[in-house]
């Protein structure tokens, strides 16, 4: 068996995101994978029959990670082009007729989905979570470039409709991902079903979770602006009996279902009690800022998760709730919105804070040797002589240029 000749790739920086950017750095792969990092000098004296690649005015990173998008509701993007939204239900009353009209499936619906996935491996995503109620995420699996992660999305919060849904997600095969919706819309022990599911199959958990004000109002007091449209939908039973105290994250911390498997996505609306349950039980966290701006429901505490170790993903969401779906654009708005939070930091959302969240970190999410050679080339239109500079060109101009990747 023959061994690829080791190849040497050099840049301007290579940022590992694991360890500080390297200036006049490089990198050693060895059939797609990466054997070495550091100082391009070093590296030519421990490979010295390696194949030299240079890259000049360049910056060679990680590919990125997206947490959470809904592929299949990208035909669905004409929500974010009309009239601004008024409230999250009528936002959701809104995609329900739209899909009504357009369909839920389908060649057109598909076509739509792929073009979608691909415009992010454009951009430089290497890994997707994709979440939705069809099959459409599953059939792009042979067609996305990189590694697509599609889970099928469970619902129901009747006790009448347990049992029935119970029953399917148990005809599930076991090489099919299943998420939970949201605590406002799912029955609590079909959460628990699900997670369990997960668990046996070593499965993440992804949930949509505090996003909207009113699942919280909803889960404490019985009532609010989601249970009337639970009701206006005809599925509140009065089965769900509120906790009188607390918020999204204490309910499924009582019902077990929070561990570090699980993700969950928003959290916007976090408790400090909430927050240290987070932390101790090492649940991850995917932050969609882009979406929430949209559907004005608030901002996720960003400076709050990192002061507790938290390191949250990134995630655009759907194109039904985000005009536009680049993870560079993301982090722009974490920029804008905090300004004390480091550009490292938000970088290190996109990349390691994605692969680790999304149980990848193994092969994603940082420059190591081990991991996937499937790294970026960000082209440079200046000179960049600090570490802070370089994360500041990525987080603010990253997709000035179109990425480049060194494997095609």
């Amino acid at each position: 068996m023959t061994v690829d000749r080791p190849t040497i790739h050099t840049a301007d920086w290579v940022v590992p995101v694991s360890c500080p950017p390297l200036k006049n750095g490089g990198i050693v792969l060895i059939e797609k994978t990466i054997a070495a990092v550091g100082e391009a000098a070093r590296l030519q004296q421990l490979y010295p029959g390696a194949q030299i690649k240079d890259h000049p005015q360049s910056l060679l990173t990680p590919a990125l990670v997206n947490g959470h998008i809904h592929l299949e509701l990208s035909h669905l993007q004409a929500l974010t082009k009309t009239s601004p939204v008024t409230s999250f239900t009528g936002w959701i009353t809104d995609l329900l007729a739209l899909r009504d009209e357009l369909g839920a499936d389908g060649e057109s619906v598909r076509s739509v989905a792929q073009e979608t996935a691909i415009t992010q491996y454009r951009l430089g995503v290497e890994v997707i979570v994709d979440v939705g109620n069809t099959m459409i995420g599953h059939n792009l699996l042979e067609i996305f470039p990189g590694t697509l992660l599609p889970f099928k999305e469970y619902l129901g919060l009747a006790a009448s409709t347990f049992e029935k849904t119970h029953h399917r997600l148990q005809q599930e095969p076991a090489s099919v991902r299943c998420s939970a919706h949201a605590p406002y819309s799912t029955h609590p022990r079909l959460l628990q079903r699900i997670k369990a599911r997960a668990n046996e199959l070593g499965h993440i958990f992804p949930i949509h979770v505090a996003e909207p004000v009113a699942e919280g109002e909803m889960i404490r007091e019985g009532r609010g602006e989601m249970v009337d449209f639970i009701r206006q939908r005809g599925f509140w039973d009065h089965s769900f009996q509120p906790r009188g105290q607390g918020g999204s994250i204490n309910y499924l911390y009582d019902l077990g279902v929070l561990d570090e498997q699980t993700l969950c996505v928003h959290s916007i609306h976090v408790s400090d009690e909430e927050m240290h349950i987070f932390a101790g039980q090492g649940v991850k966290i995917c932050l969609c800022p882009g979406s929430n701006q949209f559907l004005h429901t608030g901002t996720a505490p960003l400076p709050r998760y990192l002061d507790h170790g938290i390191l949250p993903a990134l995630g655009t969401d759907s194109l039904a709730s985000n005009p536009a779906l680049s993870l560079w654009r993301e982090m722009r708005i974490l920029a804008q919105t905090f300004p004390e939070v480091e550009h490292a930091a938000l970088f290190r959302m996109a990349t390691l804070g994605g692969a680790e969240a999304v149980g990848m970190a193994r092969y994603f999410g940082s420059l190591e040797p081990g991991k996937s050679g499937n790294v970026l080339k960000i082209p440079l239109r200046e000179e960049l002589t600090t570490a802070e500079q370089v994360y500041h060109h990525l987080v603010q101009k990253g997709e000035e240029v179109p990425p480049q990747r060194l494997i095609q």
